[in-house]
Order: C-alpha cells, then sequence, then structure tokens
C-alpha cells in the first residue's frame, strides 16, 4: 500500500511541542543536532516507503506459516528485515559499547512509528528485540551483555519475550514454568508459552528468548519469578550459534489481523537458559522490557492510524459519488468530519507518544526524579490512547470507504483488524488505566499536578494571542485536576477502578487540547492552527462527560448481580 512518511510532522513536533532541544542540549544526547535528526528521520521514511511499504498486503495475503516443524515467513519479509538491520533501525536507542547508535529514545518512537504505519506486522519484530536489547543492557552480565548485544544491535539475531501461558495471562504470577539450576551457571527450564509474537522467523541467525520461569525455592506469585535468556541455538565457543536447544514452535496462533507475525506457541523441554537478572527477580527485568514494548505499541497505534487515514484520504480524492465541488466525496461534509477527526487524533496520539519519549530521555539524560516520573505517568496514557486512536482512526477509515471498506481488496479492512490487538497486549488498556490511576498516583498525584501546572501556564500565557483557544484548555485542564483530587481521595480502590479507562482518556483528551495547542502557537496562520481549532472546539469537550464517567464510582456497576446481568 502508498505510504508517505510524516517527516515534517515529526520535525514540526520535535522543535515545537515537545521541546526535543532540551533533549539536544544534555551531554547524553549532545549529537542528536537539528540536521542530524532530519536526516535519519528522512533516511528512515525513505525505507519505510520503498521497502516495508510495499509488504504490508502480501504479508496478509500469504500470511507465516509452519511446515514440517519449519518456520516459512511471508514473502519479502526477509528482506524487509535485512533493510531495517542493515540501517541501524533496530539499535538506534542502544548502548554504543555494543554497536548501538546511542540516539534519543524520542527519535528511536518516531522512526518504529513510521515502520508500523508501514508494515505493522513487521514492525513488531525489531520491536520484540529492541526490547529485549533495553532488558539485557540493565540486568544481563557483562558476559552476557558482549556476547548478545552486538549480534542484536545488528539484526543478526532476533529477541522475543515469553510472559504469557493458557492459565496466566494478565496473572502472569499464576505460571508454571520452572527453571532448575544446573549448576554450572546454566538453567534448564521447561514449560510451555503462548502468544509469542515472532517465536521464530527464517531471517535471523538465531532467536533469542526471554523467558519466565520459577525456581523450585521460588515462591507463589510475581515474588517468585525469574527471567532467563533461552537461545534457539546455544552460543559455540566461539560466539556462534552452535547446536539447536530443546525448544520448539508447536503452532502457530490463527489471528484476526498481524497475518504476517508468527504468533508462536512456544515448548521448552530442559531447554538451557542463562538467568537475567537475580534469582526471584525477573518482573523488575522483564517490566525494563515491558514499559520499553508499552511505549512501542502506543506507536503501533499511532502509526496504524496514520496508515489507515492515509489511504482513507487517498481514496476519498478519487472516490467520485454524488454532486460536489470536486465530483469527489472529500467534499461531503460527513466524509470531511471524519477525515478531519482522524488527522486531529493522530497528531494529539503521537504528540503524546513523543512527550513520553522526550520524558524518557530527559531522565536518562539529568537522572532527573521529576522527568522520571513524568515518564512514568505518560506511558499508559501513551499506550492506552495510541493504541484506541489506532483502532478509532482505522474504523473511521473503513466508514470513509464505504461498502468498499468492508471488501478486503481494498486494504482499508486489514489496518483495523491489524491494530485490534495492540489494545489488548503488554497490558489491556483496562489494567494501564488502573496502573495510572493506582501506581501512578501513590505520589498523592503530584506528578499529574505538575503536568497540570505546565498545561494551564501555557494556556494562560496564551490567552493574549489565542484566547478562544487558550480558555477551552486551561477550564479542561482545571476540570482534570478536580478529578484527580477526587480520585486521590477514595480508600476504595474499585471507586477509582470503575472509572479508570474514562479518566484515562478523558487525560489523554486534555494533553491533546495543550499539543494542539502548542501547534497553533507556533502555526498561527497555518493548518495546524485550524487542526488544533477543530480539536479543541470539537473533541475536547468530551473530556467533560468522561470526567463524570471518572467520578461516579463503583456503586452502579456492581449494582447488577451476575445473575442480573445474565438476563
Amino acid at each position: 500500500m502508498p505510504y508517505r512518511a510524516p517527516i515534517s510532522d515529526y520535525e514540526f513536533l520535535f522543535r515545537n511541542v515537545i521541546g526535543f532541544d532540551q533533549i539536544a542540549a544534555t551531554e547524553t544526547f549532545s549529537e542528536a543536532s537539528e540536521d542530524v535528526v532530519s536526516a535519519i528521520l528522512t533516511e528512515a521514511g525513505k525505507m519505510c516507503e520503498e521497502v516495508m511499504a510495499p509488504l504490508q498486503r502480501p504479508g496478509d495475503l500469504e500470511p507465516a506459516r509452519l511446515e514440517n516443524g519449519v518456520l516459512r515467513t511471508s514473502p519479502g519479509y526477509a528482506e524487509g528485515w535485512k533493510a531495517i538491520a542493515e540501517g541501524g533501525w533496530i539499535g538506534m536507542s542502544g548502548d554504543p559499547e555494543f554497536g548501538g547508535m546511542g540516539l534519543p529514545m524520542t527519535m528511536t518512537t518516531a522512526v518504529n512509528e513510521m515502520m508500523s504505519a508501514a508494515c505493522l506486522s513487521l514492525q513488531l519484530a525489531p520491536l520484540m528485540t529492541q526490547g529485549q536489547i533495553e532488558a539485557l543492557e540493565h540486568h544481563a552480565s557483562d558476559e552476557l551483555k558482549a556476547l548478545y548485544l552486538p549480534k542484536m544491535m545488528t539484526g543478526e539475531w532476533s529477541g522475543t519475550m515469553n510472559l504469557t501461558e493458557p492459565q496466566a495471562g494478565s496473572d502472569v504470577g499464576a505460571l508454571t514454568s520452572k527453571a532448575e539450576d544446573n549448576g554450572d551457571g546454566t538453567y534448564s527450564v521447561t514449560g510451555q508459552k503462548i502468544y509469542i509474537s515472532w517465536g521464530d522467523n527464517d531471517f535471523a541467525e538465531n532467536i533469542c528468548h526471554l523467558v519466565l520461569a520459577r525456581l523450585p525455592d521460588g515462591v507463589p506469585g510475581t515474588k517468585g519469578i525469574s527471567l532467563f535468556l533461552v537461545p534457539k541455538y546455544i552460543p559455540d565457543e566461539n560466539g556462534n550459534p552452535g547446536v539447536a536447544n530443546d525448544l520448539k514452535v508447536v503452532s502457530l496462533e490463527h489471528k484476526m489481523g498481524l497475518h504476517g507475525s508468527p504468533t508462536c506457541v512456544m515448548q521448552y523441554d530442559g531447554a538451557k537458559g542463562w538467568l537475567i537478572g537475580n534469582e526471584h527477580g525477573g518482573m523488575a527485568a522483564m517490566f525494563t522490557m515491558m514499559n520499553n514494548a508499552r511505549l512501542g505499541v502506543g506507536g503501533q497505534g499511532v502509526g496504524a492510524a496514520e496508515g489507515a487515514y492515509q489511504h482513507a484520504l487517498a481514496y476519498a480524492l478519487e472516490r467520485k459519488q454524488g454532486k460536489t465541488p470536486s465530483g469527489t466525496i472529500i467534499d461531503h461534509a460527513d466524509v470531511r468530519r471524519m477525515l478531519i477527526s482522524m488527522r486531529a487524533d493522530v497528531f494529539a496520539a503521537r504528540a503524546i507518544m513523543l512527550a513520553n519519549a522526550a520524558a524518557i530521555d530527559m531522565a536518562q539524560a539529568t537522572g532527573d526524579a521529576d522527568w522520571a516520573a513524568r515518564a512514568a505517568l505518560l506511558t499508559p496514557i501513551c499506550k492506552a490512547f495510541g493504541t484506541e486512536t489506532g483502532m478509532r482512526v482505522s474504523e473511521t477509515g473503513v466508514q470513509v470507504h464505504g461498502g468498499m471498506g468492508f471488501i478486503e481488496e481494498t486494504g482499508a479492512a486489514q489496518y483495523y483488524r491489524d491494530v485490534r490487538v495492540t489494545a489488548i497486549y503488554e497490558g489491556t488498556n483496562g489494567i494501564q488505566a488502573m496502573d495510572l490511576v493506582a501506581r501512578k498516583m501513590m505520589d498523592g498525584g503530584e506528578a499529574a499536578s505538575n503536568l497540570l501546572d505546565e498545561i494551564e501556564d501555557q494556556a494562560e500565557k496564551a490567552r493574549a494571542k489565542m484566547p478562544e483557544l487558550a480558555g477551552p484548555v486551561w477550564e479542561a485542564s482545571e476540570s482534570l485536576r478536580e478529578a484527580t483530587e477526587w480520585l486521590v481521595a477514595q480508600s476504595d480502590m474499585n471507586n477509582r477502578f470503575a472509572g479508570a479507562s474514562a479518566y484515562l482518556k478523558a487525560f489523554a483528551r486534555v494533553l491533546g487540547g495543550h499539543y494542539h495547542l502548542s501547534s497553533a502557537l507556533a502555526d498561527p496562520d497555518g493548518p495546524r492552527a485550524k487542526l488544533a481549532r477543530y480539536y479543541i472546539n470539537a473533541l475536547l469537550p468530551e473530556h467533560s462527560g468522561l470526567l463524570v464517567h471518572a467520578q461516579n464510582g463503583a456503586d452502579d456497576i456492581y449494582a447488577l448481580s451476575v445473575e442480573e446481568l445474565a438476563v
């Protein structure tokens, strides 16, 4: 499918909305000048347009398959992986000591979003590998880092994460996979894992699995879980793939979408593995990877939304139906409403995503606890709102196509089918919302309050230039502050959880208004101010009803008994 990388949008957001200049001003990221950023984004965009986008439909029509125990990927995917690897896009934010570029996560996030828009099924493979790179950098031994990281940075080897089991989905602590100490620094890992994205492929020399399992003395629940690195092939004395490990792909899941991405059922039968982090400290190590993945998955949602928007816009520009000035449906008011809503939401979700990545970069570069708190606060919002934007925009894209959107040949439905799972994996969006109102509010709402202070400060300063936009943003922020104070005051956590999803959506709506206002201030007479005006007038007001829901408490949702629900 045709795709145009929105380089100018990223550059505008970097320069005018998320404060990338702060990142480039740090010693850690001093080489990320404006020229360097532009050159890298341009090259990545070219690769996405020319190599990855043409693989979008073939991967859907000719899925990965398992033949006599051998995984065969979709046509062209091996070449696509090679282009991603040779471009250095896997190790963009990796440690230069092991072959990474050491670039800001903000840049990696933009490139990952472009790859998601071009071909989401293939983009999952480097995303999984990036997450494993970060986990190993933080928790692996020096010996394991030296062996695995260089090969993963170059894409010679790829990585996965193995959490889920048939009886242990979101409740990871219910897993039954076990590990036993071999007495020589290695462990024997046994168990079955499901939903393993890119659990195998035919283009990397080795596939390295991070597997959660329990040692014999591990206590029940998450506190007794350890993390192990279990390669498909055990490295020999020269660090090259040697004998096959005792693991296999049992089957591939038959999915609604993402057909080009093999989602595997993995079986480990005493497979040799190496401990990552401390014994019984697996969740801490895995969360390093999962937090990276949650930002990445939010970006997948934004990328799918961008792809769906471009696809719908192209169709609307050529589809003739009814009497309009241009002769095409682009001039029908409802079609125009759908398109501008899609674009306004893509901008809001992209800005939230990049602001999240920027906070991660600033926390890394400065060690400032406030930046770390900002990154933690934005992560569940980025993941949930990004993926819901992907679903909403891709669904609207089907509607723009009309009846042809329901016909698979147009490709419109694929964006929705592919992105739908992103609201489920890496912690469902409901879990993200619960995390936001619980763990992220353990500071009494301080991180949220600090962010709201910034929103209101900007709105106050903008009143003189754009009172019609600044006023609604300030008022929405103040309403969100009052709701946050109400949430923090609730000692019954179910009162928080009952409205958590609505609260997260309202928070995202207000953030979207804030970033759109920033955009309008930087482009007061241009198209971005017009887009901001639509968002603030038409979409931001949704926050009001959402906050009513957020503060409704739990009584109503538990009023009907289980038996009455079944009637």
